[in-house]
């Protein structure tokens, strides 16, 4: 017998936010700004990124897409030897009044419905906690999840398992009560192992062909789950 659904769990970007459009402008404020007017270090920096500076978006393979702070701070460190750590990872932490993230088309509504039909919904991200919850509350949804697991919340990082056993705890909802949206193999390998239903969505950069063996559907947008859960 099919166990019954009590939550959603969502990757952040490129899930709930287009990645792109989200962060694809910050990338390149953010290197014109600690790299100045040298271009070599620009483009290098930008190179280690996997970031198209020019069109201001991100290669599919860019470790900044699923990656955790700590990957993207052992990726920029050899390029500023001289900067600490801490100061590094100032650079990565947008000012939310700065960074403006561009929901996906039908967000708000989408949450609506799901959180109507009882079901309990949080955020499984790589990002910190704290951001997260800035992010749902400038896209205007913060309202309607009970849970925001980070990089920081104290249970790893995507593709372990740990963060997603971590939300379903606080939701109160046995991991095999969850589903677990995302945009990247990250997010449908966390779920796997978490014993969740991995669900992927196609607004961040992998293709179809790419996430269609990892996950039990793949939808263009979130807001293709309320049809998906009433078929299943």
């Amino acid at each position: 017998m099919m166990r019954a659904i009590e939550a959603i769990l969502f990757d952040k970007d490129g899930t709930l936010m287009d990645f792109q459009a989200s962060w694809g402008p910050w990338a390149a404020s953010v290197i014109a700004r600690i790299c100045g007017e040298d271009t070599v270090l620009s483009d290098a920096v930008a190179q280690a990124l996997g970031f198209d500076s020019m069109a201001r978006r991100f290669h599919p393979d860019s470790a900044v897409i699923a990656g955790t702070p700590q990957e993207v701070l052992d990726l920029l460190g050899p390029f500023f030897p001289d900067a600490s750590l801490e100061t590094i990872l100032s650079w990565l932490e947008p000012d939310p009044a700065d960074f403006v993230p561009s929901p996906v088309a039908g967000l708000v509504e989408t949450c609506g419905i799901l959180q109507a039909r009882g079901l309990r919904l949080g955020v499984v991200t790589n990002d910190f906690e704290a951001a997260g919850h800035d992010h749902l509350r400038q896209m205007g949804v913060a309202d309607f999840f009970a849970t925001v697991v980070g990089y920081d919340s104290g249970f790893g990082g995507k593709p372990e398992p740990g963060p997603c056993l971590g939300a379903a705890d606080r939701l109160g909802v046995a991991a095999g009560a969850c589903v677990m949206v995302g945009d990247s193999l990250h997010d449908l390998e966390a779920a796997r192992r978490a014993g969740m239903i991995p669900v992927a969505v196609l607004t961040g950069v992998a293709g179809a062909e790419e996430l269609s063996p990892h996950a039990e559907v793949v939808l263009e947008t979130v807001a293709g789950l309320p049809g998906w859960l009433s078929g299943r």
